[in-house]
């Protein structure tokens, strides 16, 4: 049986990896395992920033974003010599597996140290939901209701003086997060690389939907779509009413994670340690059907995520 365990998180910070990280914590320690708490991603592997861990290690940090290893790139692990000296900080200390919660890029470290025989399970985190194996990333709920809630409140301003509000919202080159907000917040348009757009129809559908007495507007903007501050000012010019941009940012990484996130987090990471005690690595934990499922890694980089096109259009339609 496995006898020792590390968790690191790597790339961007998402709500809910504090709770993978207790999860994997506490039921390695359950079952009588070791487990070292990895900081800084794959950088502190290769540096050896290790500290073990016990069952208060994580206490009261189920509520809090970021993730209490820190988290950094590591070009030089991209590199075959990083990968060896990883592998041989593993082999000192005796690290037979190793969770790693983080995106894509990520997972591709857990595979390169998986073929050199360190057991790895990779954890579905980031908030853009962009991980073509699972429905659901730790994170993703945090950041659309973080999202809504800024949009919410600029839609107050927008109300007061008449204006179009041109909101760009995270989610690196995928619409996920722009998508849901929108329809969750009346949106006019939704802008994502995604579906076609056309900034003469938007415009014309703001013109349209103000003789039937709508004064205000929302546009959101995916992050991988950009330019909101030229989309603001094209749809000012195109239709005269004033409009501003804002770019909500990293606000939408941070916050205490929602319930949806804790919960999915804890599954998820039960789930990774189940798998190393049966001897079993190279795997990426996803979620299909709302069950907690698991798929091998290169299988799990190679699939194509489908965009939410229904729930697009049906925001277009609704949207009058």
């Amino acid at each position: 049986m496995i006898k020792t365990i590390g968790v690191l998180t790597s790339g961007g910070d998402a709500p809910g990896m504090n709770a993978a990280v207790r999860a994997v914590a506490r039921t390695a320690i359950s079952r009588g395992i070791k487990v070292y708490g990895i900081r800084r991603g794959y950088n502190g592997l290769i540096n050896g920033d290790i500290i073990e861990m016990n069952e208060r290690s994580v206490s009261d940090i189920l509520q809090k974003g970021g993730t209490c290893l820190y988290t950094a790139r590591c070009p030089e692990f991209r590199t075959a010599e990083g990968v060896d000296k990883a592998v041989a900080k593993c082999k000192e200390i005796g690290l037979e597996g190793i969770v790693v919660i983080g995106g894509d890029g990520s997972f591709r470290g857990a595979a390169d140290l998986s073929a050199k025989g360190i057991l790895c399970i990779g954890l579905p985190g980031t908030i853009d939901n962009d991980i073509a194996c699972t429905e659901y990333t730790i994170g993703y709920d945090t950041a659309m209701n973080t999202a809504l809630e800024m949009v919410d409140k600029i839609r107050d301003t927008a109300q007061s003086h008449d204006r179009c509000s041109v909101v760009e919202v995270m989610g690196r080159n995928a619409g996920y997060i722009a998508v849901n907000t929108g329809i969750a917040c009346g949106a006019t348009e939704i802008i994502t690389k995604e579906m076609p757009y056309d900034l003469d129809e938007v415009a014309k559908k703001m013109l349209e939907t103000r003789k039937t007495g709508k004064q205000h507007f929302i546009i959101v903007v995916a992050e991988g779509v950009g330019h909101s501050q030229e989309i603001a000012q094209t749809l000012q010019e195109k239709t005269g009413i004033e409009a501003r941009a804002t770019i909500l940012g990293h606000v939408q990484r941070g916050g205490s994670p929602t319930l949806r996130d804790r919960v999915i987090a804890s599954l998820m990471g039960n789930y990774a340690v189940d798998l190393l005690t049966q001897g079993i690595g190279n795997r990426v934990v996803g979620m299909q059907n709302n069950k907690i499922v698991d798929f091998d890694i290169q299988e799990a980089l190679s699939m194509q995520k489908p965009y939410e096109t229904h729930t697009h259009e049906v925001a277009r339609e609704i949207a009058i």
